[in-house]
């Protein structure tokens, strides 16, 4: 198997040499390194020196094989795609409105039942991914993008790790939350409890969330979240320590009957393979019940 693109550029694209172009894609060096002794980045159907320019207009192929990745075929069962509502789709990205109660992915190679295993049936067998590029929590609802190629991954992981891939959260806290504001304190473990992070916790790392009220009910605050980094449990931690915690948070906030109440609403990426500064946005539904709880 190996996976084929063939990229043409835009005719007003300024002329850059190959090497820069792949380097600009966000390809790993040793990506770019493989490509070019073996001679599988072409333009126009020819070889073309790292050091050439490519000019808008002319066609770049790309071939990848399994060997360019650490894991070209991932273990993942497929499940039944009931589930999967598909928010946007290209031959290379996905983005699925993900269910609450329903895992990222599973933990164990036999398990079954999480979005991933349900992706990986929606795809068939003959697609190599689903390939994880985000997570959201058990009962976390919206939008989760994977690929659907390992080529893409790096890509995105990096555009990722670079804060060009944008989420937008909507969520009810408990309280009155007024205005805008960020909240910026280092998120760490919680030593007396594995599955949880603290403020200032164990190995704490930076974090921060920025947060706006969007409307009011009593003692309840709907708020939109958007992330600078993205550390585990990080709204959560953030808006628990701020006397605002999440409705519904079983780890983190008061006991309650409802289900967690957050929802990833939007996400903003830049396509790959592409110089261009536009971003894709995509928004999720929000669920129907997600303002009903029992503050009502």
């Amino acid at each position: 198997m190996a996976w084929t693109y063939h990229i043409t550029l835009p005719a007003d694209q300024a002329p850059l040499s190959l090497r820069q172009l792949l380097t600009a894609w966000l390809l790993p060096s040793h990506l770019v390194h493989d490509l070019r002794i073996h001679q599988r980045v072409l333009v126009n159907d020819l070889y073309r020196s790292m050091n050439q320019p490519v000019l808008g207009g002319e066609t770049v192929t790309l071939t990848f094989l399994p060997t360019d990745f650490k894991e070209p075929f991932p273990d993942v069962a497929p499940d039944s795609a009931a589930t999967v509502s598909v928010l946007y789709e290209t031959a290379d990205l996905l983005v699925v409105n993900k269910t609450r109660g329903s895992k990222t992915h599973p933990n164990l190679p036999w398990e079954r039942g999480t979005t991933l295993n349900h992706v990986a049936a929606y795809l068939g067998e003959d697609e190599p991914g689903p390939y994880i590029l985000s997570r959201l929590d058990q009962e976390t609802t919206g939008a989760l993008m994977m690929t659907k190629t390992p080529a893409v991954v790096p890509i995105m992981v990096r555009n990722i790790a670079e804060k060009r891939v944008q989420r937008t959260y909507l969520a009810w806290v408990h309280g009155k939350l007024t205005g805008e504001g960020t909240l910026t304190e280092p998120i760490g473990r919680d030593p007396a409890d594995k599955r949880k992070r603290l403020v200032n916790g164990e190995h704490a790392q930076s974090a921060v969330t920025h947060y706006a009220a969007l409307e009011h009910r009593a003692n309840a605050t709907l708020v939109k979240l958007w992330l600078e980094t993205g550390r585990t449990h990080q709204l959560r931690v953030h808006l628990a320590a701020a006397d605002h915690p999440l409705i519904g948070d079983p780890l983190y906030g008061p006991p309650s009957k409802d289900r967690l109440r957050l929802h990833c609403w939007r996400l903003a990426f830049p396509q790959p393979f592409t110089l261009d500064q536009n971003e894709t946005t995509v928004t999720a539904p929000v669920p129907a019940d997600f303002d009903q709880f029992s503050q009502d």
